[in-house]
């Protein structure tokens, strides 16, 4: 419809400039006005609506044509998959709603937003909230919000405190619930994103995906602001919250002590014009290799703004975990590990390159020809 408006104004223009009485011209004009609104109000429409099929064509009203070139580009076997999969963010603050808003931005299928807190004009320092949403609980200002950047996402919103029992229930009974795909095996999401600024979610988060089996991927602040993490978790594999407490919290320390009044720890990365989305682009770049399957997704990586410091890690479970849950996941990873190994050997085998062939018996130049290439000093094929 959008094209063959153009080609109206076109005829429009065309007629315009043939008439001889300029007396006409005004007619011509109105009409030619409200068929531009027309056209407004039409590329509004299409970009508003919801996109039935990716596709990689480069036009103005696609809005998945810049994500499709990771596919034209041989990163991502399939990026269309994105909308078959669900994710939870707990936690819509600094680092939460960018990573939200990101995620909605690259065409993720299903979000789940949990917050209990509300709006602030504090918060205008994040690029997410705006002024005339003061008030409005988080999950709803960032429905609202999603909601007009991509409407093809089905966002479910969650106003709660997941540390209170009512609260826990609530989670995990919204993690289990499989209506957006009813196929996946286990839970009703493929990752939980913890987004979260204290010691306790954290720990509720750990709970829950311990007792569910679901991975996720953690994320922080440090209390100075200038510094953080993200840290993926996979039951059994790799070692929960409980199993490496934060030095803090294994010192006994109380972390509510170390809490600065009027301090927001998030607000310096996600505000700083260099490093804003730093934190939050590393969290969703590792969600994107994990869903897509692409690249190397990092068990743990650190960032220390002061001195441009990456460092990586990865952390074992603890075979004496405080958590239940997890040294259950640990003993059912362990006796999967022969059907583990079969598997990548199987794989292996598979990906190995064939023998190299004689594509020609020898000859009189004692010049060996194979798929590998020829070598002039081999008299023989092996």
């Amino acid at each position: 419809m959008e094209g063959e408006l153009k080609e109206l104004l076109s005829d429009i223009k065309t007629l315009k400039n043939s008439l001889p009485d300029r007396s006409q011209y005004a007619l011509i004009e109105n009409g030619q006005g409200s068929v531009q609104k027309s056209g407004g109000f039409v590329k509004n429409f299409i970009v508003k609506c919801s996109i039935q099929d990716m596709n990689a064509e480069v036009v103005d009203s696609n809005p998945y044509s810049r994500l499709m070139a990771l596919q034209k580009m041989g990163i991502v076997d399939n990026y269309e998959r994105i909308r078959e999969f669900s994710v939870a963010i707990v936690g819509i603050g600094g680092v939460g709603s960018v990573a939200t808003e990101v995620l909605t931005r690259c065409g993720i299928g299903h979000l789940l937003l949990y917050d209990y807190d509300t709006v602030e004009l504090a918060n205008m320092n994040r690029l997410f909230f705006r002024p005339k949403q003061a008030g409005l609980t988080k999950t709803d200002a960032a429905v609202q919000t999603l909601s007009d950047i991509n409407p093809d996402v089905v966002l479910e919103s969650y106003t709660l405190n997941i540390t209170t029992v009512r609260g826990f229930e609530t989670f995990m009974s919204s993690l289990r619930n499989k209506s957006f795909c009813s196929s996946k095996d286990g839970c009703g999401v493929d990752l939980v994103l913890s987004c979260v600024d204290n010691y306790e979610a954290r720990m509720v988060v750990n709970q829950a995906c311990n007792e569910l089996n679901q991975t996720w991927m953690e994320s922080g602040v440090s209390e100075n602001a200038v510094s953080g993490h993200i840290q993926l978790l996979i039951p059994g594999k790799t070692a929960c919250f409980a199993c490496a407490p934060p030095l803090v919290v294994a010192s006994g320390i109380d972390a509510h002590t170390l809490k600065r009044e009027g301090v927001c720890a998030a607000s310096l990365p996600t505000t700083m014009t260099t490093r804003w989305e730093l934190l939050p682009g590393l969290l969703v770049q590792n969600t994107l290799k994990y869903l897509l399957k692409f690249g190397h997704v990092t068990p743990y990586l650190g960032y220390n703004a002061l001195k441009d410091y990456f460092p990586t890690m990865e952390m074992k479970p603890n075979p004496q975990c405080s958590n239940s849950a997890c040294l259950e996941r640990q003993k059912e990873y362990a006796l999967a590990k022969p059907a583990r190994d079969a598997a990548a050997k199987a794989k292996m085998e598979a990906e190995a390159p064939s023998e190299t062939k004689c594509l020609h018996e020898d000859n009189e130049w004692n010049i060996r020809f194979s798929a590998g290439g020829y070598h002039p000093r081999a008299s023989k094929c092996r």
